[in-house]
């Protein structure tokens, strides 16, 4: 049973594939589950010692009795709003919309969870970008979609750039890459991510591997890839075997930070003071829960990040999309609204799809709308309301 928890436990925080095993009763031994690494190549990365890769801060994982702890939370915590009972607005984007976006700025669309779209100079690049029905390496268990992606694969122009922030099954997904490699012209991978990329089709020229604080400079961009507080893994024996961490893009049109997942460090502060100010910061913000506080940032932690990242405008990620934790899927969305109020933070909150453009930001910020609240069961908004007045 041990070897079945520790298959799944990738696909949402450890847990759920241990659920999916123990109510089935079945022992899941799948070996092509693991990521695939050249462990020689690594042996210079500043973070690798061991074979393993290692946070700035040492903390402890939850052990196997932890595990069965959180486990059992499943039996006997009430399940609540945990997936959208309406449908979530997402806008359509087409290719001749795309088209249309200047070629002198910097222009982004949230397309589900924490995959974005970019727009930079002319170019197309994707952040994190999970297509598939499912956050996991089955067709037919695992975290399914609230959603469909504004686009598809096949409808979007040719891409220069795909950005992966670390090999989590809702962050790097095999389906995705296998059909984005024929229109992709290079893939921006952490140190160890690179061997399932070249596993999966793509030819070692088109992949630029990066250790933490590694830069690229571009005709029209810096690029670096920044710590972040998490750790890899997507099968029995791999656990971080590969690198993770958050990417930085400046451009003369504005610069763009991008937390990929992580805990609140004070890596933020440091890149924040190297990179900083930026113009957005797409943070993670979904995902957290007390037992796994060291890995995931609560609402108000990704607030706190953003103020330490130097961030002028906050777009909430890694929520919408796919049901990871035990709170409501508009937990993140409610909470962080208030802590932005809180803190005099600025935050936009478009709708899944919605083209936004640097150069009209404020008029983006001002027309942002609680788009999530329609979509509440009657009374929870009431409920959030009557917390913030008697505070």
């Amino acid at each position: 049973m041990v070897g079945s928890m520790r298959v799944l436990a990738k696909v949402t925080i450890w847990l759920l594939g241990s659920l999916v095993a123990l109510t089935l009763g079945v022992i899941v031994v799948n070996t092509e589950i693991v990521a695939s690494v050249d462990g020689a190549s690594l042996a210079q990365a500043s973070q690798y010692k061991n074979g393993r890769f290692y946070n700035a801060k040492v903390f402890e994982q939850p052990g196997f009795v932890k595990t069965l702890e959180i486990f059992k939370r499943y039996f006997t915590e009430p399940a609540k709003d945990k997936v959208p009972l309406k449908a979530v607005p997402v806008e359509q984007v087409s290719r001749a919309q795309l088209d249309a976006l200047s070629d002198n700025d910097l222009h982004f669309i949230k397309l589900g969870h924490s995959s974005i779209l970019l727009k930079v100079y002319g170019e197309y690049w994707l952040l994190d970008p999970v297509f598939s029905e499912r956050a996991s390496p089955f067709s037919f268990l695992g975290p399914k979609r609230f959603h469909q992606a504004p686009i598809t694969i096949d409808e979007l122009p040719e891409i220069d750039k795909v950005l992966i922030s670390h090999n989590h099954y809702d962050h790097l997904d095999k389906a995705s890459v296998k059909k984005l490699v024929a229109k992709t012209k290079q893939f921006l991978v952490p140190l160890g991510v690179e061997a399932d990329l070249q596993k999966w089709g793509v030819a070692p020229e088109k992949i630029a591997r990066f250790d933490w604080w590694q830069e690229l400079q571009t005709d029209n961009a810096l690029i670096a890839f920044t710590p972040t507080q998490h750790f890899s893994g997507r099968g029995i024996g791999d656990g971080n075997n590969t690198l993770w961490g958050s990417w930085v893009i400046k451009t003369a049109a504005g610069s763009l930070y991008f937390s990929g997942d992580s805990g609140y460090f004070d890596g933020f502060k440091q890149i924040g003071e190297k990179y900083g100010p930026f113009d957005v910061a797409l943070i993670e913000t979904g995902a957290y829960d007390s037992d796994w506080a060291d890995i995931h940032m609560t609402p108000e932690q990704s607030v706190r990040a953003h103020l330490d990242l130097k961030g002028q405008v906050m777009v909430p990620v890694h929520n919408g999309t796919f049901d990871l934790a035990f709170h409501s899927w508009y937990d993140p969305m409610e909470r962080v609204f208030e802590a932005a109020r809180q803190s005099s933070a600025t935050l936009l909150t478009p709708v899944f799809g919605q083209p936004i453009s640097f150069v009209s930001l404020k008029q983006h910020v001002d027309a942002s709308t609680k788009w999530w609240r329609k979509l509440m069961p009657e009374g929870q908004v009431a409920v959030y309301d009557e917390a913030v007045l008697t505070k």
